[in-house]
């Protein structure tokens, strides 16, 4: 089935696991009801660091979990498989009803060595305001397959040879951005008609020593002062960073016609997407706005919607003081009068920022907001910026008739996506 002479492209399964549950639905319950997953971190002994605080996945009741049996590969990797095995069984898939040949992986991530396992004190990571660059390599030296779970491409591959998927296997990596340019590239592979089914969304971890070290020396982590299940503070003037999240958001698109000849449970359309670059710096956003403006702007020309067409925004959000700004400043350009009926809200109160696996888990998000009618809440918002003047839905959820959503992805590096969703209605 055509519209606009393009393939149609839908929504036929979804699974995830985040630190507010291992399942979607639990996550959607969680959300809504204004949790906040944020608390100290586990992963490693961060007591000597000035950032302890994170949004971490029960990983230990996920590797008890038989269907998990990969465990020496990397965190990515492992959320990937589950929220894969979840969305395969969401969408009904059964072994002779689709062309192998025509199905696919493209799926965002990062992959970070576990190297806190080898470590007797992981502070030393940290060498004043720089990494202890000699302490890595010897480590890598005497543990080598801590390089080999850098290797991104695997948690493609991973996917693919676990369904028996033979069109594309790719693996994105664009930062914060990389699961939405995922589900992008997938969308355009089967409105194309190169491809009639791909496994997409993002699979992230950045819970390592590396990371939290990293993102500490750059200054962008929350240090989580006073009450840290409210340190991820998206649009609030108290703002001071955002918080790191991990797990993953899967999703099976499939090509309309094909998803009702199986007789496949449709959940939503995806019409259009957006993708542009802020061609600025590494970590800051154009302070205009220009990347922001451009990937939703093509997003709505790509999905044929006018400005007053879309309900509702999940925001990046990520509640640094720059982004929140500009994002909201990019919102109010591209729809003009109508930004002040938009309701516009960012889960990472609630999650964090799973970075590269971020988009998937929103776009799984967006579905089930669109799916019932439901608003998620932009928790912690206490103290409204003045420069953030929208409606973020603060703090509690609410119901709403909308038909469209936008799912917004800002990376570093001035890296955009943004995702045009349509309710589906039989």
């Amino acid at each position: 089935m055509t519209e606009n002479g393009h393939r149609r492209v839908v929504v036929t399964g979804m699974g995830a696991i985040t630190s507010l549950g291992r399942d979607v639905e639990t996550i959607w319950d969680a959300v809504l009801s204004g949790r906040s997953g944020v608390d100290e971190i586990r992963q490693f002994d961060s007591k000597l660091f000035p950032v302890r605080i994170g949004s971490e996945v029960d990983f230990e009741a996920m590797m008890a979990d038989p269907r998990i049996d990969l465990p020496l590969a990397s965190r990515s990797t492992q959320f990937g498989v589950w929220g894969l095995e979840q969305a395969w069984l969401d969408a009904g898939l059964r072994e002779n009803e689709f062309d192998r040949k025509r199905a696919g992986v493209c799926i965002g991530a990062s992959s970070f060595p576990v190297i806190e396992d080898n470590l007797a004190d992981p502070s030393k990571m940290l060498d004043g305001d720089h990494y202890d660059f000699d302490y890595y390599i010897d480590l890598c030296r005497g543990h080598p397959e801590l390089l080999e779970q850098r290797d991104l491409g695997s948690i493609a591959t991973v996917l693919s040879r676990r369904k028996d998927l033979r069109f594309a296997s790719m693996t994105v990596q664009t930062a914060c951005a990389s699961a939405t340019h995922a589900i992008a590239e997938s969308f355009s592979m089967i409105r194309s008609g190169e491809a009639d089914l791909m496994v997409t969304g993002g699979a992230d971890s950045m819970m390592t020593v590396l990371c939290v070290a990293g993102f500490t020396l750059v200054g962008a982590l929350s240090p989580g002062a006073g009450d840290i299940r409210k340190a991820s503070r998206p649009f609030d003037v108290k703002r001071d960073g955002f918080v790191l999240g991990e797990g993953s958001g899967i999703v099976i698109l499939e090509e309309l016609q094909h998803a009702l000849q199986r007789g496949a449970r449709i959940q939503a359309e995806v019409i259009g997407f957006g993708s542009s670059s802020d061609g600025y710096r590494f970590t800051d956003v154009h302070p205009e706005g220009r990347g922001a403006v451009a990937s939703m702007s093509a997003a709505l020309e790509s999905a044929g919607l006018d400005p007053g067409d879309v309900g509702y925004i999940n925001a990046h959000g990520t509640a640094t003081l720059l982004n929140d700004v500009v994002e909201t400043a990019a919102i109010k350009r591209v729809f003009g009068e109508h930004a002040k009926r938009l309701a516009v809200s960012s889960t990472k109160g609630q999650l964090a920022h799973l970075v590269c696996a971020a988009g998937g888990i929103e776009m799984v998000l967006c579905v089930l907001a669109l799916r019932d009618q439901m608003l998620p809440p932009t928790i912690n918002l206490e103290n409204p910026d003045p420069q953030c003047d929208l409606d973020y839905v603060p703090n509690e959820c609410r119901s709403a008739s909308f038909d469209v959503a936008l799912s917004n992805s800002f990376g570093f590096g001035g890296q955009n996506g943004t995702i045009a969703i349509r309710r589906w209605v039989d």
